[in-house]
């Protein structure tokens, strides 16, 4: 039984889409949840805070305003690759991972991290050397050098990142369960019906868009993504740790 009374619980992204369906059941369950969003929330909150998430600055600021002790953090905040392969870098890894380093210290023991990655960060196995190279560098300036000198294309820069962060999220989640009694686990969603889902069919075009719809019964809805995210941060969850796990009406089964 998911149960999150008396649990703080802040959560990127949460103004719309899956990050704002994730608030209201995590409300719902008990918990009081503040928001982190570039955008005003059009949902109700216990708190909120703006924050420009592809600036390290700008996340130190809204760290800054958050309460000094709290007990998971969902990182839903993310852009599609039809943005710069640049801003996608920053959002959707290196401001990610600068968030939730900064803020370890503040979760509580028990506390939970939840990750939003992606279906299409599936192929992490082919480039493995690369997302570990990256997952080993440290501070947002130091992955943005190192992403200067790995340069990745605009055209697979989503999946990339998705991939970077599954792997970054499986190599550091027993270290910081090890030393702060923190679990750290990523979902990796298929299609959803989000205001960006037609970034997404114009990022992979229309030919994957239809392969992939006979693999599948219809895109999700944000609410059937939630339950699995809002779990991860319970107690009923404590013994689950460095998993990636996919919520996407089995999809990705359909690869085997």
């Amino acid at each position: 039984m998911m149960n999150l009374s008396d649990k703080l619980v802040v959560i990127t992204g949460a103004s719309s889409g899956i990050g704002a369906e994730v608030a209201r059941l995590a409300r719902f369950h008990g918990a009081k949840v503040i928001g982190i969003d570039r955008n005003d929330p059009m949902i109700s909150l216990d708190g909120f805070v703006k924050a420009d998430l592809s600036r390290p600055d700008a996340i130190d600021e809204a760290v800054s305003a958050l309460p000094a002790k709290f007990d998971a953090l969902v990182n839903a905040a993310g852009v599609p690759g039809t943005a710069d392969k640049d801003i996608v870098a920053r959002v959707n890894y290196l401001g990610l991972r600068h968030l939730t380093e900064t803020v370890i210290g503040r979760l509580a023991p028990g506390g939970a991290v939840v990750n939003f990655a992606s279906i299409l960060g599936a192929a992490w196995p082919e480039r493995l050397a690369l997302h570990k190279a990256l997952a080993k560098t440290e501070g947002f300036q130091a992955g943005h050098d190192w992403l200067a000198a790995n340069p990745v294309p605009q055209e697979t820069c989503y999946q990339y990142f998705k991939e970077a962060l599954i792997v970054w999220t499986l190599t550091r989640a027993q270290e910081l369960f090890l030393s702060h009694d923190v679990r750290m686990n990523s979902v990796a969603p298929g299609p959803v019906f989000t205001p960006i889902l037609g970034d997404f069919i114009a990022m992979l075009g229309q030919d994957r868009v239809q392969a992939d719809a006979g693999r599948m019964k219809r895109p999700a809805f944000g609410d059937e993504i939630a339950p699995a995210v809002v779990f991860l941060c319970s107690d009923a969850a404590r013994w689950i740790n460095g998993v990636n796990l996919p919520i996407d009406g089995g999809l990705a089964s359909t690869y085997v």
